[in-house]
């Protein structure tokens, strides 16, 4: 079998790449050349050695998403072929071929998106189509906060907002020049979560109710400040959890204002649930990415074997928009 190039979790040295064995598409999976790839929070603790599900520890192979063409196709695949230009996101992003199962693999929408811009979509779609609108239950007319806007994965939830008809859309960020940024994905108002009176500002937007919906990537010591801003019988979808994973929750506000409360993640999705989640964004928001409605910046490319210190960028926390390696 050949070899490739790929990221690897080397215990207490971290990220390496390592020559390993190109990998092998099952019946229901597709082996892609990759030409590029996006970074996401979750590569950083994985790169560390932490889990992520079923997945962590030496020998992981890291990153989530990626770009590039089919090379081989699994006896069940029938949308796909070879010399197709595709997206997805799976294990084993980081490398120079990866698989992954049909559901998750989406066609690159134009001829004229690189795999660099291609590589910076599939996570952010995914995971914020499923927030704001399955789990979210977003009507036309609804005000949203996404907290975290000015991540990929925020920057995409603004713009589904927008796109799925919200009548007032706000983001955060704590650092003024991304949230002046923010009102170019949508953001009618930019909060700053370090400021204790953010939830006042969220209310006087909207005329003292609160939004309908909260889209949390940052829960910790924020989750009772979303209370505050959230309206009666609204909702909460908790995304992820960059302020922390503990902290003191207010049960009789979340009681008093009835709010639904619901947490998602992909660990403990079934393949199944990937696919029918996966559909149901290309369903949604296919005909506004042929038409290039939904983009997100690239805050910085590093060639592939820079892996590690693209990681590093990412921690520092700085950056606007996604993280790509390239691979030529």
């Amino acid at each position: 079998m050949s070899t490739m190039k790929a990221a690897v979790q080397a215990g207490a040295q971290g990220l390496q790449i390592q020559s390993v064995d190109v990998p092998e598409p099952g019946p229901d999976e597709v082996l892609v050349k990759v030409r590029a790839c996006g970074l996401n929070r979750a590569d950083i603790g994985m790169a560390a050695g932490h889990a992520h599900g079923p997945q962590g520890g030496p020998g992981t192979r890291l990153g989530m998403e990626w770009a590039g063409e089919v090379v081989r196709c699994g006896a069940n695949v029938r949308e796909f072929k070879p010399g197709d230009r595709v997206m997805g996101s799976g294990r084993g992003a980081f490398a120079e071929y990866a698989v992954s199962d049909f559901g998750r693999v989406i066609p690159i929408p134009s001829a004229t998106m690189s795999f660099e811009q291609a590589a910076t979509l599939p996570v952010a779609l995914q995971t914020m189509h499923d927030a704001v609108v399955t789990n979210g239950r977003l009507q036309k007319g609804e005000a949203v906060l996404i907290q975290g806007a000015s991540s990929g994965v925020g920057l995409m939830g603004l713009q589904i907002a927008k796109l799925m008809g919200a009548g007032f859309v706000a983001g955060s960020s704590t650092t003024p020049a991304r949230r002046e940024r923010l009102k170019d994905f949508g953001a009618q108002l930019a909060i700053d979560t370090t400021q204790a009176d953010w939830p006042k500002q969220v209310l006087d937007a909207t005329d003292g109710q609160g939004v309908h919906l909260v889209v949390d990537q940052l829960s910790g010591a924020q989750a009772n400040q979303n209370l505050k801003a959230t309206r009666v019988l609204g909702r909460i979808v908790n995304v992820g959890r960059l302020a922390g994973t503990r902290a003191e929750f207010d049960f009789d506000l979340h009681a008093l204002k009835r709010i639904h409360y619901i947490g998602v993640t992909f660990r403990t999705r079934s393949v199944e649930e990937v696919r029918e989640l996966n559909r149901r964004m290309r369903a949604d928001l296919g005909t506004a990415l042929t038409a290039g409605q939904l983009a997100l910046p690239i805050d910085t490319t590093f060639p592939f074997d820079d892996a590690a210190q693209a990681l590093a960028h990412m921690a520092r926390n700085a950056h606007f928009g996604k993280i790509v390696l390239t691979l030529g």
